[in-house]
């Protein structure tokens, strides 16, 4: 027997979830299937804090941005849950992008204002600043596993079927308006239950993450997707009440007291569980289902030096360690693209979260036969992410 439904959305992450809401929304017969449990930590949109980061200085994500953040607050609404704490973001170091995104911030309802690093210094005593410091009132923090459960909520509100422990393991192509998928029901372990399913649909949106290419590789020509399997932490705090925005930092390569630095380090406080730091982008290429879920140790060790160095309000020698995916495109900009009756939300590269409603809505957009910005075409010529 085969299932029929007007749109299948395969992956239940963030990005799927709210693409299902938006096609709910807009009264499209939609159902979502994601291969694991709800709340599950396998994939990239687990945890209780991400960082709402304003500062970019490409206009296509400005403008998302703007969106954003009353979609983010009309979900709150909707399904009375808080999920983003306006704490703002400091940003400081070597980043020649900060002066043009100071100007460009405004221009799309923003505030963006540059201290005095003792100035900050005094204002958030648990960092230590090196240079002028770009904040960033407007910024802040997401609670991502909040997030999913609302977006999924919305969703089911809306009229979308959610199926959890449902593994899309074929997507067929069967004309330009016929796509034909098969499901294996799995339990909680992986292990299959039940017979395989087989639907059909009008279009199918493929929201997988780390297993993207995997699954759609072998039809679709994709850009290159590295997966990563990134690993932050979590650090003590030391003096507890002390007030923590996010933080971007960015080294200076021509300053020896970088030299042990990864890339760019990012964190934020996540209540009740200490201060996150991570390196951006740069952990061991994985197998999503073959992962350790165990940091590299010599990369620990640099981000526990970082942390003492630079973060005197946190403790390098408590952590807990964090595990979670990047699948990253060779520029870092996002894929927004429909192949036929394939609609690809792929790449988004360890910065797309914040943006989540706006994705959902370009991949509506895309299901209901309009495009999404040019940038994050598959066959743009992109340039790298100024951030």
């Amino acid at each position: 027997m085969t299932n029929s439904v007007d749109t299948l959305v395969i992956g239940g992450g963030a990005m799927g979830s709210a693409a299902a809401r938006e096609l709910a929304r807009r009264g499209t017969d939609v159902a979502l299937f994601e291969r694991f449990t709800p709340g599950h930590t396998q994939g990239a949109s687990h945890g209780a804090s991400r960082n709402f980061n304003l500062s970019y200085a490409e206009p296509v994500y400005l403008r998302m941005l703007a969106a954003a953040l009353p979609a983010w607050r009309e979900l709150e609404a909707e399904t009375g849950t808080a999920l983003l704490d306006q704490v703002g973001i400091v940003n400081h170091g070597a980043n020649p992008a900060f002066d043009a995104v100071a100007r460009l911030l405004p221009e799309f309802g923003f505030t963006a204002e540059f201290l005095d690093p003792a100035v900050a210094g005094r204002r958030w005593p648990g960092i230590r600043f090196d240079t002028r410091v770009l904040a960033t009132p407007q910024a802040g923090r997401l609670n991502a596993d909040a997030a999913v459960t609302a977006l999924q909520e919305s969703a089911r509100a809306h009229g979308a079927h959610i199926r959890h422990g449902a593994r899309v393991t074929r997507v067929q192509v069967l004309g330009e308006n016929r796509v034909r998928i098969t499901v294996v029901p799995q339990n909680a372990d992986g292990s299959a239950r039940g017979d395989a399913e087989f639907w059909e649909a009008r279009r199918a949106v493929v929201t997988l993450g780390a297993w993207t290419t995997a699954l759609l590789g072998p039809d679709i020509v994709l850009p290159r997707l590295t997966v990563t399997q990134e690993q932050p932490a979590h650090f003590a705090e030391r003096e507890p009440g002390l007030i923590w925005p996010g933080f971007n930092h960015t080294p200076d390569p021509r300053d020896q007291r970088f030299g042990y630095w990864r890339s760019p380090v990012y964190g934020m406080q996540t209540p009740g569980e200490g201060i996150k730091a991570g390196w951006h982008g740069v952990g061991p290429v994985t197998d999503p289902d073959a992962r350790t879920f165990r940091s590299e140790p010599t990369q620990l060790r640099d981000l526990r030096r970082y942390v003492s160095d630079w973060l005197p309000g946190a403790d390098p020698d408590s952590f807990g360690e964090i595990s979670c995916t990047y699948t990253t495109t060779e520029d870092s900009h996002f894929v927004l693209d429909r192949v036929g009756p394939i609609v690809v939300g792929a790449g988004f590269s360890g910065h797309g979260f914040k943006f989540t409603p706006v994705v959902g809505t370009y991949l509506a957009d895309l299901v209901q036969g309009r495009g999404a910005p040019r940038l994050f075409s598959l066959r743009a010529a992109r340039g790298p992410v100024l951030v």
